[in-house]
């Protein structure tokens, strides 16, 4: 089937299998492998993009669901060599080590203070608590949530 999604602000049409997840479609149709597969169960959040502005774990969405809609990925988050201001905050805050949950946790973080941009250190817990890090123990990473945060104190 034919699926046509504007990925980072630029229209992308494949033909895929009916049963391709989001994810895949991003990686392997579109080339964009910052998305990861961490887990096929939607339980870690690495392979979290942003859905028509809303935070979505990609391995539990077709790709012919989001036919016709809007995704950015970590990909979509740059402006070309200048890094989105929670991308420069991972980054200064050394908010990651292996790196493969970076992606799916700095969008979701993003999508957090879209909908919360005064979120403390208790909401920004809550709030990533979908994303799984396996290495850091998430100092780092709600550090540097909380600087780019209205809340942060």
């Amino acid at each position: 089937m034919q699926v046509s999604i504007n990925v980072n602000g630029g229209d992308q049409s494949h033909d895929v299998e009916a049963r391709t997840l989001l994810v895949h479609y991003l990686r392997e149709s579109c080339g964009l492998t910052g998305t990861n597969v961490g887990c096929d169960s939607s339980s870690c959040g690495a392979c979290t993009v942003h859905l028509n502005g809303e935070a979505v774990k990609s391995c539990t969405v077709f790709a012919a669901q989001a036919d016709g809609d809007e995704v950015t990925t970590i990909e979509g988050l740059a402006d070309g060599d200048t890094l989105h201001p929670m991308q420069q905050a991972f980054h200064e805050c050394h908010a990651l080590q292996c790196g493969y949950c970076t992606p799916g946790m700095v969008m979701a973080a993003v999508s957090l203070l879209d909908e919360e941009p005064n979120a403390d250190e208790a909401a920004v817990r809550e709030g990533l608590e979908g994303n799984l890090c396996r290495c850091t123990g998430y100092h780092n990473i709600v550090k540097a949530v909380l600087t780019q945060s209205g809340g942060a104190k």
